[in-house]
């Protein structure tokens, strides 16, 4: 096992490589799942501010 592990003394360059793929795999995995969260958010601010305008205008609508 150790034998297995040490990748016949490329270990060092071996298992970073396994590292960085899983790393870039995970991220590759959770990017679309946080970009579709921060625009979700986007847009329900957007919603939100366009009926606060659009309230705004009916009231000033009805005022004059």
């Amino acid at each position: 096992m150790t034998q297995f592990f040490a990748m016949g003394g490329y270990a060092v360059y071996v298992w970073p490589a396994y590292a960085v793929f899983f790393i870039v795999l995970a991220w590759d995995w959770f990017a679309p799942a946080l970009r579709r969260r921060r625009l979700t958010r986007q847009l329900r601010g957007r919603i939100a501010r366009e009926r606060t305008r659009s309230a705004r205008a009916a009231r000033a609508e009805v005022t004059t």
